[in-house]
């Protein structure tokens, strides 16, 4: 499960993808089975979400990894090239950034 938290030492990859939207279901089959099969194995995957936007437009990932090093390492490894090729094939842009969480707010229970 995802947890928010600026206490940790981790590296946050958030990447929002522009895609049409008779492709957006297919990009979001294509991320989840990636994350599914490949990428939750590879050394320092943390967690991984998707999101479609509801105009059909955008798909965003939401992932954390243990560090940027391995983060790197699993755009570099063997084992996705082959999903990473199939998303670039469903996109017509994506804008990947590497963050850190600074802060997190909840709503306080009544």
């Amino acid at each position: 499960m995802t947890r928010i938290t600026t206490d940790k030492n981790l590296v946050t990859h958030i990447n929002v993808f522009t895609v049409s939207p008779e492709n957006q279901q297919q990009l979001v089959d294509v991320l989840v089975e990636a994350a599914q099969s490949t990428i939750r194995k590879l050394p320092g995957y943390i967690s991984n979400n998707v999101h479609k936007s509801l105009d059909g437009t955008k798909v965003t990932t939401y992932a954390q990894w243990r560090s940027q090093a391995d983060f790197e390492a699993m755009l570099q490894s063997p084992e996705t090239a082959p999903q990473l090729q199939a998303l670039s094939q469903l996109v017509t842009s994506f804008e990947p950034h590497l963050y850190e969480v600074v802060f997190v707010d909840e709503a306080v229970a009544e």
